[in-house]
């Protein structure tokens, strides 16, 4: 396995060479333990060095969190993954239906309900926080006058609205605002205690400060009840390795039936070799299977991911959004045949990363 100092001497050049980022923490989790390597620090100009604690907007990842709800509620009974997503909205509310077929739970776990990637009446008042004004009746009056242009459940398109409509059908399921669903029903019983959907004020110097491309300081992101299922959440490296470590099954949670239905769940991406679970990626590569999901928001990227045959997992964190990100870093930690980016002005390089964000969203 790859030593810390070569992790530092990756990091080291991301940060210092590169100038990708300000700071990134990067953890491992297999059967013999844990460890956690970062490099940089909170914000620029701040003498704080990162560390397992650090916080961070973790954006897209949270779409695994609230694919895990739906597997959860499946498990107690209170929802099941082919119901209609109408059943959990008001009566007023028309979702767009298709030859006959309406909208499940799962077509929105796994990406494949018709549904665009933003709704079309999302009007950004700030791209720098381009969520914080969309409204549960905003989303709404979109799905009452969308119409679909594909057929339910036979194509993938990665959807930020999907993913926001899945966290507020189960939140109003529950009876009770996403965050707190969240925190019931994954946090306490994991004993993730760092991971929110808000940064309480006892909590704010651990939280790592957002920088956009060009390494300047930039605002979080806010999200409501439309979209809190598709990136509110914060964590910090110390949780989101006791996440992937309970997906491996290096523990034993209240949680590990509702992991381990995720992942038996398979449709297909269109792409040859990639698949989807319940809220994450299958990337699958001379046979072997990765487990996987990035996020990114204004100043932030982050990474998830793990392998069931070697029993490894691997999370990284980055308090910059850039093209780069940390996916490379994540991929090849787990799989060392994948590069590592070294040279963010190769314009092949630049225009690979951007398609797979296009096409897999963050």
């Amino acid at each position: 396995m790859i030593s810390d100092a070569e992790i530092r001497d990756i990091l080291a050049r991301r940060i210092d060479v590169m100038h990708r980022s300000v700071g990134i923490v990067l953890g491992l989790t297999d059967a013999n333990g844990r460890r956690i390597v970062a490099y940089g620090h909170l914000n620029q100009g701040d003498s704080r060095l990162m560390n397992g604690e650090t916080i961070f907007e973790i954006g897209s990842v949270t779409k695994v969190f609230t694919s895990l709800l739906l597997s959860e509620m499946a498990q107690r009974g209170e929802v099941a993954l082919d119901d209609r997503v109408a059943q959990f909205l008001p009566s007023d509310v028309r979702l767009p239906e298709r030859g006959g077929k309406q909208i499940t739970l799962v077509d929105l776990a796994t990406h494949t309900s018709g549904l665009p990637r933003l709704p079309g009446n999302l009007a950004y008042r700030s791209i720098r926080n381009p969520y914080a004004d969309y409204s549960v009746a905003d989303l709404y009056q979109f799905l009452s006058t969308y119409k679909l242009t594909r057929d339910i459940g036979t194509k993938y398109e990665y959807s930020n609205l999907g993913g926001g409509l899945l966290g507020l059908a189960l939140a109003r399921r529950a009876g009770m605002d996403y965050g707190k669903l969240v925190r019931e029903r994954i946090c306490v019983p994991l004993g993730m205690n760092s991971t929110t959907s808000r940064v309480d004020p006892d909590m704010q110097w651990r939280r790592a400060v957002g920088h956009d491309r060009a390494m300047r300081p930039v605002a979080n992101w806010d999200f409501g009840p439309a979209t809190a299922g598709a990136g509110e959440l914060w964590s910090d490296a110390n949780d989101m390795l006791t996440f992937v470590a309970a997906n491996l099954g290096h523990m034993k949670t209240p949680l590990t039936p509702a992991m381990t239905a995720m992942l038996k769940v398979r449709r297909s991406s269109g792409t040859k070799g990639l698949e989807l679970a319940l809220g994450w990626h299958i990337l699958t590569k001379h046979g072997r299977e990765t487990f996987w999901h990035n996020g990114g928001t204004g100043g932030y990227r982050s990474f998830i991911g793990f392998d069931l045959q070697s029993r490894l997992g691997v999370v990284a964190l980055s308090n910059a959004f850039t093209w780069e990100g940390v996916d490379d870093i994540g991929r090849h930690l787990l799989d060392p045949s994948f590069p590592v980016i070294t040279n963010p002005q190769m314009a092949s390089i630049k225009f690979f990363v951007r398609l797979w964000m296009r096409r897999l969203g963050f």
